[in-house]
């Protein structure tokens, strides 16, 4: 007679870190999305006082200041709702849900590019400016743009993408260790065996 296994009692200490991380990496993600808000204000005073010496319209530099608050905006949105989700995935991870396990090896390896095109693109963004080639005074405009920002942005923001970055590997390989994948394991539905066909219901004639 064989009886079902059933799933350890403890929770391996890999799971617990590999949630904490998670955790850990939304509160990141919501200083961010904060850190971009409050930051809004005084770059754009600070574009709008630089675009003065420059060629540019009124117009123009108005385009710029609606460009650069909306992209914080639609920043801070993306980034909250990435936190949510990661907390979402802790909850689900501690509970041993397996799928939880599979989507967040997922969302690791989504947030590690994510992560490395931020980093990269805040680098490269403070070492060449984004500028045009064609109408002088709107390559004027986006050339100020990066000296806008604060002098604390790029190094916060730099912080949190490699952070992120390392956090997301951190969690993978985690939950990829073999007391994980028994605990896991464990806690998946064991097959329900096929039913034999009972007699029919009326005698033969």
């Amino acid at each position: 007679m064989s009886y079902p296994v059933s799933a350890p009692a403890r929770r391996p200490a890999g799971v617990t870190f590999a949630a904490v991380a998670l955790v850990l990496m939304a509160a990141g993600a919501l200083l961010s999305a904060l850190a971009g808000l409050l930051a809004m204000a005084g770059t754009v005073d600070r574009f709008r006082a630089a675009a003065g010496t420059t060629t540019a319209g009124q117009d123009q530099v108005d385009a710029v200041v609606t460009l650069i608050r909306a992209a914080a905006v639609l920043s801070a949105v993306v980034t909250v709702l990435a936190g949510v989700l990661l907390v979402g995935l802790a909850l689900g991870l501690l509970a041993g849900r397996p799928g939880a396990r599979i989507a967040t090896w997922v969302v690791c390896g989504l947030g590690l590019l994510c992560g490395c095109g931020a980093l990269a693109l805040l680098v490269g963004q403070r070492a060449a400016p984004l500028r045009l080639g064609g109408e002088q005074a709107s390559g004027e405009l986006l050339g100020t743009v990066a000296d806008a920002y604060p002098s604390w942005w790029l190094p916060l923001n730099g912080g949190l993408s490699a952070g992120q970055a390392l956090g997301y590997l951190v969690v993978a390989a985690l939950l990829a260790t073999p007391a994980v994948n028994a605990w896991f394991g464990a806690h998946r539905p064991a097959p329900v065996p096929p039913v034999a066909p009972g007699p029919p219901p009326y005698p033969p004639r």
